[in-house]
């Protein structure tokens, strides 16, 4: 392996572009996903959702950190549902461009989103009422199980 690693430093001196991506070591994003904020409130194959509450100009905001093994890429927003046993929640984004940001140390894509939530919404999601969340982006799932 070291042969083929020193072979693309070589490239890479010389400016291919593929190989200095290859051997670039993303410090920037490692740093962000080992400094979470917030809680982690679900799990799954697929990933991990982390969730932090803020308040800003009046209004209340979910800031959710999505880390998984998929690119999330749109800019149509996205919806986070909240399944419980009796009831549902669903959240859309506040922003539509969402874009994930990879690390290569960690092979993992971090995503950010917003959602706008109210005091009762604060209050459901607060009370772990949820067994299933469900992000949906485009016409794809991430599915997580909730930790109660």
């Amino acid at each position: 392996m070291s042969f083929f690693r020193k072979i693309d430093q070589l490239l890479g001196s010389f400016g291919n572009i593929k190989a200095l991506e290859r051997t670039h070591v993303d410090t920037y994003t490692e740093n962000l996903i080992t400094g979470i904020e917030g809680e982690k409130i679900a799990e799954s194959v697929d990933g991990q959702l982390w969730i932090e509450f803020k308040q800003l100009a009046g209004y209340d905001f979910m800031e959710s950190t999505i880390l998984s093994k998929t690119n999330i890429k749109t800019w149509d927003g996205s919806t986070l549902i909240l399944n419980g046993e009796n009831d549902s929640l669903i959240l859309n984004s506040d922003t539509t461009e969402i874009e994930s940001e990879y690390s290569n140390i960690s092979n993992t894509w971090m995503t950010k989103v917003s959602f706008v939530v109210s005091k009762s919404d604060i209050k459901h999601i607060k009370e772990k009422k949820a067994d299933e969340i469900l992000f949906k982006y485009k016409k794809k799932t991430i599915s997580f199980n909730a930790l109660k």
